[in-house]
Order: structure tokens, then sequence, then C-alpha cells
């Protein structure tokens, strides 16, 4: 590492970017492990600490200007603790918790005190405050993404009551934060003094952090990508579930998506020589397809296409990351059948797939390629690394269920009325399992963790749910344990819905019990609908 390191800084010294006395940063000589182990011990010690202060401040921290003041001396002991130098790595490290509760400090204040969007706008302005304050690089990037998340909440707090719906306007102010990226990013190359020196590290840093948040958000506002929430944990499948995908976008926001992907593209072959290929340009124009259908493609493209003519390759991955969530997205997009669904993506998989072909064809004819041999030797491992990951993935989940339905107990569950079927996505029947309104009641509003509860099966099988399980709980003759998840407002086992072939129906109409695999652990799966005697539909 040092070697590259001393080669990049010489060779930024021939080239006129760095002074000719410019020399390696010197390191402040102490292991990571030893960093890592102090600043554990450190956040362990400030939380005593700062609940001890917090009691002898008492309503201080309540009233009038209590939480500005204390805010803003925490904020300021913080900053001059990690500006100083020659502190004590356990006193530097008390710094980092120091900074969270101040800025929570001014931000109980702030939100007490003013309506949400401007609220969230003040906080957003003093976290890039103390991004060009403090030195520690991770800091910036941490306060950067901040920055953004909260400026994106101050515009969809302010502008969506006025401007349309939620979906569209988050649209607006995830892209609106993408463009003071890009214009960051120009200033920063185009403006005399601002690419060389400190000013230049603390944009680049906090620039970074802003533009991880950007991606973030365009992801996260798709809605839950493919695979991902069937195979995390409970607590985790319903944050992930929590992710609504948004509904059918304006014809303007597919447009600005799509203009997006074209610009970037044309873009990419101006700056960089390399794209200035056909089978290039085409696979801008498959994307831009793709973008019609996925809003938020665009605004990824246009980042990822920046980062790489720019040279920002792990900003460049992560944009990367993010297309693929969105990819994945389409899935779960419920305003268009399955099998259009599956048509597009796979008409856009061949498609970039022949135009990969075309461009390994082109440039093994071409002129001698500028990447490493060992780079290009380690090209087909990468992609049989990705592959068997993602057969991993796809398999483990399979082996899971098979091995519940082959060890799980066969259990009915009668369903409760509600909505009786949608052909927004495909055929599918929503579903609505029976839970008695006293154990409703005492199992309580569904959060997002889920919860045991305890129920009873008579001689042909079907359950009835008796109560919420207590930890540790001895169960009686003929009960057993069945695991319930928050979904839509409701506690519900296992699945809310049923999936069939399209125009298939009336096979599914006299479905009356849901039946279920169910291991000792209550872990449960629906792997069928049964009538009112039980019998099997659909088999």
């Amino acid at each position: 590492m040092s070697d590259r390191l001393d080669q990049t800084l010489q060779d930024a010294i021939e080239v006129g970017l760095l002074p000719a006395q410019a020399r390696r940063p010197d390191g402040d000589g102490r292991p990571g492990s030893v960093v890592l182990l102090t600043a554990l011990g450190a956040w362990l010690a400030a939380v005593p600490l700062l609940g001890a202060v917090a009691l002898l401040l008492g309503d201080v921290l309540y009233r009038g200007l209590g939480p500005y003041l204390i805010g803003a001396l925490v904020l300021a002991g913080a900053v001059v603790t990690l500006r100083s130098r020659g502190v004590p790595l356990f006193v530097e490290q008390l710094a980092v918790p120091g900074l969270l509760v101040g800025i929570g400090s001014l931000g109980f204040g702030v939100f007490r005190d003013l309506p949400t969007d401007l609220g969230a706008g003040v906080l957003s302005l003093v976290a890039l405050g103390l991004a060009g304050l403090l030195p520690r690089v991770w800091l910036r990037v941490l306060l950067g993404a901040a920055a953004v998340g909260l400026a994106v909440v101050a515009l969809v707090q302010g502008a969506s009551p006025r401007h349309g719906p939620w979906t569209a306007t988050a649209w607006l102010a995830l892209h609106l934060a993408l463009g003071v990226w890009v214009l960051g990013l120009w200033v920063q190359q185009t403006v005399p003094g601002l690419g060389r020196g400190r000013l230049a590290a603390t944009i680049e840093a906090t620039g970074a952090g802003w533009f991880l948040g950007v991606v973030a958000g365009l992801a996260l506002s798709s809605g839950m990508t493919f695979l991902v929430g069937a195979q995390l944990d409970p607590l985790a499948g319903a944050l992930v579930h929590a992710l609504v995908p948004g509904a059918a976008a304006a014809p303007w926001v597919r447009a600005g998506s799509v203009a997006l992907v074209l610009v970037a593209t044309l873009w990419g072959a101006l700056t960089w020589s390399g794209l200035r290929r056909p089978w290039v340009l085409g696979v801008g124009l498959a994307v831009a397809g793709l973008a019609c259908f996925l809003p938020n493609l665009g605004g990824v493209w246009l980042g990822m296409v920046l980062t790489a003519t720019t040279w920002r390759w792990r900003l460049a991955a992560s944009a990367g990351l993010a297309g693929a969530w969105i990819i994945g997205a389409f899935y779960y997009q419920l305003q268009w059948p399955l099998a259009t669904k599956a048509l597009i993506l796979v008409g856009a998989g061949a498609l970039l797939g022949a135009l990969a072909w075309w461009g390994g064809r082109a440039s093994s004819v071409g002129a001698p390629s500028a990447v490493p041999t060992q780079r290009r030797a380690l090209s087909p491992w990468a992609i049989a690394l990705a592959l068997v990951a993602t057969l991993g993935v796809v398999n483990l989940g399979i082996w899971r269920n098979e091995g519940l339905i082959a060890l799980g107990q066969t259990l009915y569950v009668e369903l409760a009325p509600l909505d009786p079927r949608s052909l927004m996505q495909g055929d599918y029947m929503r579903l609505n399992f029976r839970v008695p309104a006293e154990v409703q009641r005492a199992l309580g509003p569904p959060g997002t963790s889920s919860r045991l509860a305890v129920a009873r099966r008579d001689g042909r099988g079907v359950a009835t749910l008796l109560r919420p399980a207590g930890a540790h709980e001895a169960l009686a003759q003929g009960e057993l344990l069945v695991e319930l998840t928050p979904k839509a407002g409701r506690w519900m086992l296992a699945s809310d819905a049923w999936y069939f072939q399209e125009g298939d129906a009336q096979r599914w109409e006299p479905a009356r019990y849901g039946e279920f695999r169910v291991l000792p652990n209550g872990r449960a799966l629906l792997v069928g609908l049964a009538d009112a005697d039980l019998r099997p539909l659909g088999r």
C-alpha cells in the first residue's frame, strides 16, 4: 500500500497536481484494534455519564432555551476535542457520542419550536457546518449523509401538501439533492483553488456522504427488492416490508428518469473515450427503457456515470448496488401483471447480455486493452462468485422452506373476511386469518417485530389461537406455538396473499382455510388452501 501511495504521489507531482515539496501524511501510530477497543470503552462509559448529566440538569433540558444552550455547549466541546492534537485517545472517542447528544438536544428544541420542514432544514445546515469543522473523514461522510437526509425531509414536508402525491414529491426532492451534489462536483473541478487543500478534502468527504445518502434514498424509496425480505429474520423482514413501492409514477417523472439516463450516457461518451462505442450507447438505450418503468433508475445511472468518469470507484460501486436494488424492486410493482414484468426483465437482460457479448468481441479484435492482465484474469472469477452467491441465496430459501414442509406439523387456520382478490400482480387472493379479538387486544398494536402465540389444534387439525405466548411457557396437551408477523397494520400468520395462475380464480373461490406447516419454534409456512371440509384446493 505504501509503495502505491508513494508512486501516486510522485505521479501527481510530475503532472503538476501537487507541489514538489508535497509529502505523504504521517500516520498517527495507533493500531486500528487499539482505536476500536478504546472507542468501545469510551462509548460504554459515556452512557452512564450522559445519564447522570441529564438527571442533574433536569427540566433545563426541556424548557425555554435549554436544549439550544446545552446542545451548543456539548457540540462546541466535542468539536474542540476532535480538532485538538495530543488529546488522549479515550477522551477523543468520548467526543463522538457528545456529537450525537449535542445534535439530539438541538433537534429536540428545533422540532419543538419550528415546523418539521424548517426544523429539518436547520439541522441539515448544522450537520454541514460540523462537517466543515471536524477533521475526521469518516465523520464528514456520516454528517454529509445525515445532512442530505434532513434536507430531503425538509423538502418533502414543505412541498407534499401542495405539490401532488408523496411519491412524486419524494422523487423531486431526491433528484434536487442529487443536483446539489452535481453542482458541488462541478464547482470543485472548475473553480480555481477548490481542487486542492483542506477545503477540497472537506468538500470531497462531505460530498461522498451526501451522494451515498441520495442513492440510498433512491433505492429504498423504490420499495423492497427481489428475494431480500424473504431471506431475512422476522424483525429485519418486517422493516424491509415497511418499504412500500410507489404507485404508478406520473408521466413527467418517467420522462425525467429516461432523460437522466440519456444525458448521463451522452456525457460519459463525451468525457471518456472508451465509452464512445456503439454497444455502450446501446446499453444506455436499454437502461433508458428500464428507466421508463423505474423512475429512480435515472438518477442512480447519472450518479454512477459521473462517479465512474471522475474515478470515484467506491461511489460508483454504491450507485451500481442501488441500481441493482431498484431493478429488483420492479418485481413488486403491483400495477403490472407478473407475466408482463417477467417479459420486460427477461428482454432487458437478454438485450444487455447481447450488447456485452458485442462489446467483448469488439474489444478482442481492437486495440490491446488497457486493463491489467491480472484484472482481466480475475473477471471470470468475480462473475462466477456473483453467480454462486446468487444461487446460494435462492437455494438457501428453498432449502429452509423444503425442510419446514417436510418436518412441520400440518395446521389449518380459518380464513376471515377481507377483500376478495386483486388482479394487479398476476392473480392472487388477499388473505386474513381469524385471530380472536381478545388475542388481538392481548397482542397489542402491531410493531416491527414478530410475536409468538399459543394455539390449540382440534382432532381435524384446525387451530384456534388462544393467547400470546409467555417467556418459557409450558404448553398443554394439544397446544403449539405459532409465529405472528405484523403486516399492513394487523397480525398475520406467515403470509397475507396466495398467488395462482392468471385466469384460474374460480378454483380458489371455495377457500375457507389456510393450510400451514409449523415447526416447534412457531415458524410457519403457508402451503395451500382448503375448502370448508378441509379438502385441498388446486391439487
